[in-house]
């Protein structure tokens, strides 16, 4: 049986998570996870973003055109990526949820900081191979924690300097990438089974939604107020889950 709360709650998350990367290019799963999170826990929350972060991410990827580019652009991310999800997922079973709240924090909190410090410094050509390993390996254990890892993969991209249409493509893969080994994992571990499964299933129909809202809200309106509002309520719901997390231990 379905709990309607759940279904509620998670709705409005989505729609507003997918308006936020319709508009802004990324972000759905902070934005989820954040908003779940006022009434949901981390673990339900995480597992409940995994198919519609998995099926956006692939219909971003494949609109992008030129699949095997990135498959051959960033293969040590990729497998670094796929191999630290995997046991991080795992290991992460036995996080108590109040860490896993402030690690969610931690990490929302990041990607602001991220995304409110523009440019950052570029990556010589010859340490690619070494960046890809290191952020590869701190986007693993972050994303088979939280499945929040846009921080260090946009911080990867945005210091190699990917072209527009290139960001999207990669990011679209490389979520792609981590996301499989972590919906498996849920579903191994029983994270993932019965009506949560089929809540995450149902998700993908307001985050696609809200993707097109943002869309139109991208064309309409300034997308730098925009990504500040956004921002902001992020913080906000950051230092909430930090709160949250102390006063429960």
């Amino acid at each position: 049986m379905f709990d309607p709360s759940i279904l509620l709650v998670a709705s409005v998350a989505f729609l507003l998570a997918g308006a936020i990367k319709g508009a802004v290019g990324m972000g759905l799963p902070t934005a989820a996870i954040a908003g779940m999170t006022l009434v949901l826990d981390p673990r339900v929350a995480i597992a409940i973003i995994l198919f519609p972060m998995l099926v956006l991410n692939a219909w971003q990827w494949i609109g992008a055109g030129d699949l095997l580019r990135s498959a051959r652009q960033y293969a040590p991310f990729s497998l670094v990526l796929f191999t630290c999800v995997t046991l991080t997922a795992f290991f992460a079973k036995d996080v108590k949820d109040q860490y896993l709240m402030l690690i969610l924090g931690g990490v929302i909190i990041l990607f602001v900081v991220v995304s409110w410090s523009g440019k950052l410094p570029s990556l010589p050509s010859k340490h690619d191979l070494t960046a890809q390993v290191v952020f590869g390996l701190f986007s693993g254990v972050i994303g088979g924690m939280t499945s929040a890892w846009a921080a260090p993969l946009g911080m990867y991209l945005n210091m190699s300097n990917a072209a527009k249409d290139e960001f999207v493509r990669a990011s679209g893969f490389m979520i792609v990438v981590g996301s499989l080994p972590l919906c498996l994992s849920y579903v191994k571990l029983g994270f993932l089974s019965g009506p949560l499964a089929l809540t995450s299933l149902i998700m993908i129909i307001p985050a696609m939604i809200g993707f097109g809202l943002g869309a139109m809200i991208r064309r309409r309106l300034s997308q730098q107020i925009f990504r500040n509002v956004v921002l902001i309520v992020f913080l906000l719901l950051a230092l909430n889950l930090i709160r949250r997390a102390i006063c429960s231990f």
